[in-house]
């Protein structure tokens, strides 16, 4: 840029001083006061949708979701996050101190009334083979150990323990004689047999929720965990474990926001929020979020020194601003008013 007439620079030197000025020592907190008040009082008057294109939101959140998850900065909070929680906090607290126990209570009630659902949910694994015979072999395995025991038992009556081993032997001789003919039967009903043991699974597991022992059980669980002062992993190697769980689980999420339906779903949530709140005004919706206008302007200005005083003491704001300034007092309207001064 050519250089200006002496006396628009002089001008250009004035305004960037007293702009500076402005932002400088005792001045800063009243600037930055009034710039935020000024602005939420021009924007109080308009409506959120009248501010804010919507389509430009929607492109923002779906650049955030393809981008920043997979990004070096979040790879580093993870790390931060890991390390935290091996280290744990610098002076340890029962879990109970956090938590209330009437909002464990609650939400394990609320939990529980779902039984109905997780219901509907296993009857559908019933279709899957796999998850079949590992019913099956599940139950078996139960029934297995049942039998051991109470064989364990029998042995320790005179007779009985013979006894019952007789009767396991010949029920068994009676399923090998009868091998080759049950053979075509069990292949045929093989399936049926795996989806009978899901149910059968699934059953127990419905009606043990439903038990009101289990809630007193859940509950006693967590009055002795919440007694337990929270410490960090401590263990290196159990640290070590966890994070390839951790990085597995962070791949997957990164992902999973980065699919075009989970983008789409970020534009529904952007679209509803535009339908539910698009009508307020930024006042309005500071109040609906219960957000104090004095707080958030404060919170402003306690922000400022760190960021304009870093600015002023280096010296970069005053260039900042000249830069910005020095093409109006360039311009050719400028030199007409100056030359008309004269």
């Amino acid at each position: 840029m050519a250089s200006l007439p002496p006396l628009a620079d002089r001008l250009l030197e004035a305004q960037v001083r007293f702009h500076v000025d402005r932002l400088s020592g005792d001045e800063l907190t009243t600037t930055v006061t009034r710039l935020c008040e000024t602005l939420l009082d021009a924007a109080g008057g308009h409506q959120i949708a009248d501010l804010v294109d919507r389509s430009v939101v929607k492109d923002v959140v779906g650049r955030a979701l393809t981008d920043v998850p997979g990004s070096a900065a979040v790879a580093g909070f993870v790390e931060l996050a890991r390390e935290i929680v091996r280290a744990g906090p610098a002076e340890p607290f029962p879990l109970s101190d956090v938590v209330d126990r009437d909002q464990v209570e609650r939400l394990l009630d609320e939990g529980l009334a779902l039984t109905p659902s997780l219901e509907r949910a296993l009857e559908r694994l019933t279709a899957s083979p796999l998850v079949g015979a590992a019913a099956t072999r599940f139950m078996g395995r139960i029934v297995g150990e049942a039998l051991a025991a109470n064989q364990a038992v029998a042995d320790k009556v005179p007779g009985l323990g013979s006894l019952m081993s007789l009767g396991t032997r010949a029920a068994a001789g009676v399923v090998g004689a009868a091998d080759k003919q049950l053979d075509g039967l069990l292949a045929d009903t093989a399936g049926k047999g795996g989806t009978l043991a899901v149910r059968r699974l699934n059953r127990i597991i419905v009606d043990t929720l439903r038990d009101p022992v289990t809630r007193e059980a859940v509950l006693q669980v967590w009055d002795l965990a919440a007694a337990e002062p929270i410490r960090g992993l401590g263990d290196a190697a159990g640290a070590d474990e966890a994070a390839g769980v951790v990085d597995a689980a962070r791949d997957l999420v990164v992902s999973i926001l980065a699919d075009p339906h989970v983008v789409a779903l970020g534009h529904a949530v952007v679209d509803g929020f535009f339908e539910s709140f698009g009508g307020y005004t930024p006042s309005e919706l500071l109040v609906e979020l219960e957000l104090d206008r004095a707080d958030l302007v404060a919170d402003v200005v306690r922000l400022a020194p760190g960021v304009v005083g870093t600015l002023v003491e280096s010296g970069e704001l005053a260039e900042l601003l000249r830069a910005e300034l020095a093409p109006f007092y360039a311009s050719d309207e400028v030199a007409g008013l100056l030359a008309e001064g004269r």
